[in-house]
């Protein structure tokens, strides 16, 4: 076990947890932050997804001890009120079905749209492509993004 100083949600946190603790059990089990969920524990379904210094990241696979000084962001952290861009086109479009993989699809749109504001259809397929979503909602999601960026 080693102790871990973690900024999340522009709060500090401090865990004692195994090395090769991944950063999804580390908010779920010991930080008890919910919103990011378990799909696969393999990065393959981006369920899980967090920022981490702004860059969408699997935290299946993100091991506690690679974090280090940067700053993590997840679904709870994005917006106080649930107002940012992304999760206000998710409601005008009606994107959620079952809503389970939708923290991962939220934070993988939202770091698209800090790299690249206003990207093509095609951009939008590559970036969101590894974030399933069981109910199939993809031209939801896709329209929402396009709607987001226009924000």
């Amino acid at each position: 076990m080693a102790v871990y100083n973690l900024t999340i949600n522009k709060k500090k946190y401090q865990v004692d947890v195994d090395p090769s603790t991944p950063m999804l059990w580390v908010l779920r089990d010991h930080l008890h932050l919910l919103g990011t969920k378990f799909g696969c524990g393999m990065a393959q379904c981006g369920a899980c997804t967090i920022h981490l210094d702004g860059k969408a990241v699997r935290s299946c696979i993100t091991f506690v001890d690679s974090v280090g000084d940067h700053e993590i962001t997840t679904i709870e952290g994005l917006s106080e009120n649930g107002d940012h861009p992304v999760q206000k086109a998710w409601l005008e479009h009606d994107v959620a079905q079952c809503g389970y993989c939708q923290p991962g699809q939220i934070m993988q749109a939202t770091a698209l749209l800090n790299e690249n504001p206003h990207p093509t259809d095609e951009e939008i397929e590559n970036a969101m492509h590894g974030n399933i979503c069981r109910c199939g909602t993809y031209t939801r999601i896709k329209a929402a993004i396009k709607t987001a960026s226009k924000s």
